[in-house]
């Protein structure tokens, strides 16, 4: 059932015109008034300009894009690419086409304001929202995600993961596409395998994310089975896993903590002869950490990335990392956003990883 201006009206205790005036803020509004208004819209699940249900299943020409950070290359690049297809055949005639006008929403990797862009997409009929990089593995979360994208569904809105595995339930989605992150975190541990590492630090992302987990969950594989760490429960009693969880450090996606991550560990196990970062900027603190304690680069400890962001191959020396296909990723996001491409079969589409070896990795000196 369509909930109406009225609705929200009653709700408030203030007239459908003072509802009005709130969200088209074109008339001045007592602070408590506004505030209790945009409450009862929130609590309801008004759709701005939807009473009628032409309306509310016609969709404009906005295309919401979420990110967690703008400022960091991994979104950037994907977002980036999302919107190349999003904006048009980019002619410079100027006329109004079938583009669209793409919206960058910077969540910071705060779940409550990805759900408020998603609220706010709603009420302006996006065309289309493209949702980039990791999801918090949180159930209320999942589920309030949820029940927010089959709202914008049904309201004629296309839904693009891109980079990002598909919720639990996720029959709203036009198409998800996930990266590859537990195979390439397995294949990179199991170069710095045979190489002759047998020591080896890990600087995770946030616990929360599912990029960190897969990540992980495949640089543990390799280690499983090479004979590098036990599984809880097994016949060391789990001493392997213990062991492993001393030498992962979880801390969020930056240079920072990739720095002090990296301190961490060498203070935790100084015989440590390489560093996983969780991704390549996380790497470049890390590789700033090492240096500042006197060692050299991969001579003394090899360290390597994730995503092979731009900056990675002029590291010095270079940086072995995985490589993540931003830009094609983010094209073909946009494209499924636009209706341009169908999606893949069953609508989830793994993306490969590739390896790329570089001089920050080398085997351990003895």
């Amino acid at each position: 059932m369509t909930v109406t201006l009225a609705d929200v009206a009653a709700r408030a205790r203030v007239s459908p015109a003072t509802v009005s005036r709130v969200l088209n803020g074109n008339y001045p509004v007592a602070a408590s008034t506004r505030e209790r208004v945009l409450r009862a819209v929130d609590d309801l699940d008004y759709v701005l300009n939807g009473p009628a249900s032409s309306l509310a299943a016609a969709t404009s020409d906005l295309v919401g894009i979420l990110v967690n950070d703008i400022a960091d290359p991994f979104f950037g690049i994907m977002a980036g690419a999302a919107q190349t297809q999003i904006g048009g055949p980019g002619d410079g005639s100027g006329r109004a086409g079938g583009e669209k006008l793409a919206v960058i929403c910077n969540t910071g990797g705060s779940p409550e304001r990805e759900l408020t862009y998603l609220t706010l997409l709603q009420r302006q009929r996006a065309a289309a929202v493209v949702l980039t990089g990791g999801a918090v593995e949180d159930p209320a979360h999942q589920a309030a995600m949820s029940a927010k994208l089959t709202k914008l569904a049904d309201a004629g809105t296309r839904i693009v993961f891109c980079g990002r595995p598909p919720l639990p339930e996720g029959d709203a989605l036009v198409a998800a596409l996930a990266f590859d992150n537990r195979g390439g975190g397995r294949r990179l541990a199991e170069h710095l395998i045979s190489l002759g590492h047998r020591r080896i630090g890990y600087v995770a992302g946030p616990p929360e994310r599912t990029t960190t987990r897969h990540r992980l969950e495949g640089h543990r594989e390799a280690l499983r089975a090479a004979g590098l760490a036990a599984s809880p429960g097994e016949a060391d009693g789990g001493r392997g896993s213990d062991d492993q969880d001393r030498l992962t450090v979880h801390g969020p996606y930056d240079r920072r903590s990739g720095y002090e991550a990296t301190l961490e560990l060498l203070r935790r196990a100084p015989d440590v002869t390489a560093i996983v970062a969780a991704n390549d900027t996380v790497a470049l603190g890390a590789c700033a950490a090492v240096r500042d304690q006197g060692m050299r680069i991969p001579q003394d400890i090899s360290v390597a990335g994730f995503d092979d962001l731009p900056f990675s191959v002029d590291a010095v020396p270079a940086l072995t990392t995985v490589r993540l296909p931003l830009f094609e990723a983010g094209a073909r996001a946009g494209r499924l956003a636009m209706g341009k491409e169908n999606p893949p079969p069953g609508g989830i589409a793994t993306i490969a990883a590739e390896l790329m070896i570089r001089g920050s990795t080398a085997a351990p000196r003895g």
